[in-house]
This record gives structure tokens, C-alpha cells and sequence, in this order.
């Protein structure tokens, strides 16, 4: 196991984002589920903890009940090479019920957030040309699913 390994609190759903997880992300696995028994909290035989990894990263899941909610104070990042990639993560993370926001960010159907991110943002809006750097912010500002093609254009304007 990793030394630091987020840990993610679902209701009681935790078997459902580990399916929909390991289907959004091609390079996926489960590597451990423990399951509730006479002790409870949970029913017994359902889902307590697993630990899934994505794309080479650990997290691990937990039915908790309903007591704690995610927020957008925290969010996982996606760096994405090109807008092929940015369109897959965002319209498989907004499936069955995710929510848009804004500048690359989205809420799936747990409520978790993500953010959607071109390789090419950081240079874009932390470019040497301050004019050229505040166009691209400015547009970004402007966008929920970024769009790479529209990003370098407000750049080079």
C-alpha cells in the first residue's frame, strides 16, 4: 500500500463507484474488498472497504453511511494530452448524473469532483505574455468542459 492513499466515503453505494471508477478509467483494477459481518455497522455481506487503483494511483472506498458528503474543497485532477482525452473523462464523468461547473470542473453522480485538465492550460495561461496569458484565463473563465481549439485561440489574439 501506498503511504498516502486518498480514502473516499460513499453512503452506501461504495460497490457502485468502484464499478463505474474501473470502467471510466481503462487502466483499472481492484486490488481488495472487506466486507461487513455479524458486527455490522453495515449489513452484513455488503461492501465495507476496497481499495481500487486508477491509472496506477490507490484509493480506497468506504460504505460509511450517510453522515459525511464530499465537497469541492477537494477534487481529483485529470491532466489530459489532447481535447480526445478531455472529451472522455468529462462526458464519462458526468454520466448517470454529474453536474458541469466551470473552468474544467464537474461533480460526477457521487458527488465527488473532478477537474478535466489539458496538458497545454499551464502554458497557456502562466505564458510569458501577460496579455496573451490573461486572453486564455479569460476564456477558460468563461468555460465549463475546456476546449483546447478555443483556449490557443483567445491566446493568439
Amino acid at each position: 500500500m501506498e503511504k498516502i492513499t486518498p480514502f473516499l466515503w460513499f453512503d452506501n453505494n461504495a460497490d457502485e463507484a468502484i464499478k463505474f471508477y474501473t470502467s471510466v478509467f481503462k487502466n483499472s483494477k481492484v486490488t481488495n474488498t472487506s466486507y461487513y459481518g455479524e458486527a455490522g455497522p453495515g449489513p452484513k455481506g455488503t461492501i465495507m472497504t476496497a481499495t481500487i487503483e486508477l491509472e496506477g494511483r490507490q484509493f480506497m472506498l468506504l460504505n460509511g453511511g450517510p453522515i459525511f458528503k464530499f465537497t469541492e474543497a477537494i477534487s481529483l485532477f485529470i491532466s489530459c494530452k489532447d481535447q480526445k482525452e478531455v472529451d472522455y473523462y468529462w462526458d464519462k464523468l458526468i454520466e448517470g448524473g454529474g453536474k458541469p461547473s466551470q473552468c474544467g470542473w464537474l461533480k460526477d453522480k457521487f458527488g465527488l469532483s473532478w477537474q478535466v485538465v489539458p496538458e497545454i492550460l499551464g502554458e497557456l495561461i502562466g505564458g510569458k505574455d501577460a496579455r496573451r496569458a490573461k486572453n486564455a484565463m479569460q476564456a477558460m473563465l468563461k468555460m465549463s468542459k475546456l476546449d483546447i481549439k478555443k483556449l490557443k485561440e483567445a491566446y493568439e489574439q
